[in-house]
Order: C-alpha cells, then sequence, then structure tokens
C-alpha cells in the first residue's frame, strides 16, 4: 500500500500508474465494521474497474481541530489507521492533515480539484453520514449532482446495524469508556488494540522484578485503567498485564502504556508491537507509597494469569 499526506502527491503516482481510481472518504477511527463494509464495497467496485482503491481520510479528527478541549479520545492512532487500511486491501491511502485550508475549501471546489483532477476519481463510495466542504455544507445529494457532471460514479451506502443501532465509532469509544471489552470487540471485528514502537522508560518495573514495555501515546485514548492483554510481534505472541494511564503514584504526568509480559526474557528495545486488549482488572489509582504499588502489581499479574488460563480452557 502507498501512504500520501496530500492529494498532490497521490495525483503524482495516479498519473503514473492508474487511468483513475475508485475513491471511499470518511475518518476510519478504529476501522470498525461498518468502516470494513464499506472498505468491502468499495474494493468490490475498484476490482469492477481495474482501478486502484484510495481511501481519503483525515489527520488530526475534525472535531479535534475544531473544539481541541471537548474532541472525543480516539479509537486508533493514525499509524494504526494505516496498518489497519493496509490489511483491508486498501492500494492508496491518502491521510490529509486537516488544517485552516482544508477547512475553508468550499464542497464543490473539493470535488473539482480534490476527487476529480488530483485522484482522477471514476467512482466513490461514501456512508450515509457524509458531509463535506466549508461548514459541511456538502453531502451526498450535492456530491451526487457533482458527479453526474463530471463522468463519475457515486455509491452511497447505508449504516451496518448491529443489536438494533448503528454501528459508529462514537458506540465503540462509549463501551470502551465502560470497560466493555467484549461488546467493543463485536462491533470493532477484533479485540481492541494499540500499536506501538518499544521506548525506554524509567525501569522502576524491571528493579521491583516486573520489568515492562513501554508504548508512549500521543493522543488520547478511550480507556484507562490495568488490563490483561496479548502482546504479538515479538518472537511469538505472550500474555501480559497492562497500565494504561499517568501513573499518579510515581508521579507521571503523560499518558503510557507499561505491559508485563509473562514469560518474556528478551529484549524489545526498537519493536512494533501490538497490544490487545482482554478484560479490565482494574482502575488506575494513587498509592500511598511504591511498596504498596508493587504489592498490587503482584497481585493485577495474578488475576491475569487466571483470566488467560480460564479463556484458554
Amino acid at each position: 500500500m502507498k501512504f500520501f499526506r496530500s492529494t498532490s502527491a497521490a495525483a503524482r503516482f495516479l498519473t503514473q500508474d492508474a487511468n483513475g481510481s475508485v475513491v471511499t472518504i470518511g475518518n476510519f477511527d478504529g476501522v470498525h465494521i461498518g468502516h470494513q463494509a464499506m472498505l468491502k464495497a468499495a474494493r468490490e467496485h475498484a476490482d469492477r474497474l481495474q482501478l486502484p482503491l484510495v481511501v481519503l481520510s483525515f489527520d488530526p479528527h475534525p472535531e479535534a481541530y475544531f473544539s481541541p478541549e471537548t474532541a472525543p479520545a480516539r479509537l486508533s492512532s493514525l499509524g494504526e489507521r494505516v496498518v489497519m487500511l493496509q490489511k483491508l486491501g486498501v492500494n492508496i491511502a491518502c491521510i490529509l492533515p486537516f488544517d485552516a485550508d482544508l477547512a475553508a475549501i468550499e464542497h464543490e471546489e473539493f470535488v473539482r480539484r480534490v476527487l476529480y483532477d488530483q485522484l482522477n476519481a471514476r467512482c466513490v463510495i461514501i456512508g450515509d453520514d457524509f458531509h463535506y466542504g466549508a461548514g459541511r455544507r456538502g453531502n451526498g445529494a450535492s456530491l451526487s449532482q457533482a458527479a453526474n457532471k463530471m463522468g463519475f460514479e457515486v455509491f452511497q451506502l447505508g449504516s451496518v446495524m448491529e443489536q438494533g443501532s448503528r454501528v459508529s465509532s462514537t458506540r465503540i469509544r462509549h463501551l470502551l469508556q465502560a470497560s466493555q471489552l467484549d461488546e467493543a470487540a463485536h462491533f470493532l471485528g477484533r479485540r481492541y488494540q494499540m500499536m506501538g514502537r518499544v521506548t525506554h522508560g524509567d525501569a522502576r518495573g524491571r528493579t521491583w522484578g516486573f520489568p515492562t514495555l513501554n508504548l508512549p501515546m500521543r493522543h488520547r485514548r478511550a480507556l484507562k485503567g490495568v488490563f490483561a492483554v496479548r502482546v504479538s510481534g515479538l518472537d511469538k505472541e505472550y500474555t501480559g498485564v497492562a497500565n494504561l494511564g499517568t501513573r499518579p503514584t510515581v508521579g507521571g504526568g503523560k499518558t503510557l502504556l507499561e505491559v508485563h509480559l509473562f514469560d518474556y526474557t528478551g529484549d524489545a528495545y526498537g519493536e512494533r508491537v501490538c497490544v490487545d486488549f482482554y478484560a479490565q482488572i482494574r482502575q488506575e489509582q494513587k498509592f500511598a507509597s511504591f511498596e504498596l504499588l508493587k504489592a498490587q502489581i503482584g497481585r493485577d499479574i495474578i488475576k491475569s494469569k487466571a483470566y488467560f488460563e480460564q479463556l484458554d480452557a
């Protein structure tokens, strides 16, 4: 899969290697089963037309640009989205920086310049809640009108419904915040996961006998607490216990994901790993002393091991 941060860069690639494209547009936060259904439909149209499939998305999320203080927590980072899109057969991921210029573009110009001139769209797949352009004044109807004039197809798909309501990133976010990880996994089509490169920490866990993999989190996430997890990306898959939070007992400030793996003795610094969340063990809390924290970590490990023993049985 090719990855671009501008439509002009994607346009140069398309001019060299393709006679048009099939484009689907959205934020794709979490790439849940609703997104997957839209990507599957777009992939089928791309195969029908024998054209590359382009995903057009945005980073940061528009809500984070307009209202950074009240924007919802992310389900996935940019890197996680790109990895999941690649697994789903996308040929080109074009993730545009959402800034003042993009926020101000009128919907007519967006269709003409971005979709028609640069991406040479022959077919565009959108969801039923699709809006675009300055003030969100563009919608499925206006896109279809423009497409008729410019000579490309538009297909607007209905929402994926589960248990009587629409599958959405908002719904999954609420499930995660309520620690309903099994239910969230159902709507995601997989376990909720975080990916990242292991960095050096303060080594406090190692001195206590609980060495951890440390993954910095750049953006606020919907989860917080201590969890039973599985980790892939090393020599094999491992189970473990993870703390996702600010580590108040040791005076931490930034959000960090710390993972203690059971039966792992290697050096994982610099490795890119994927952490799948299975069950919450407890909420993050501040302890009166390091000794009390250390004792609690021991109990967390016992609970996590017991969870996986029961699950695997």
